[in-house]
């Protein structure tokens, strides 16, 4: 699947909260191939959201950009796969 503009993050290192620049995003648990089922999550107009599968608190900022996060190696970004 290509990335079609939609944030991606992962919680590969377990942290507490992430702190995310979107709304409306996809969570994808941890790092393939220990994902869980991509889910796409909007907070609509509150600030935070939990995952329903890793249970990962995701909090709205602001001040970062759609596609960036905090702690930073959080976000995920798809790579092409070689045919």
């Amino acid at each position: 699947m290509a990335d079609t503009g939609i944030p991606h993050f992962h919680n590969q290192s377990g942290v507490a909260v992430i702190h995310v620049g979107a709304r409306e995003f996809m969570c994808i648990g941890a790092k393939p191939p220990f994902d869980h089922p991509h889910v796409f999550l909007d907070m609509g107009s509150d600030d935070e959201i939990v995952c329903p599968y890793c249970s990962t608190l995701f909090k709205y900022e602001a001040s970062l950009p759609a596609g960036a996060c905090t702690p930073p190696d959080c976000a995920h970004h798809e790579t092409a796969k070689a045919a």
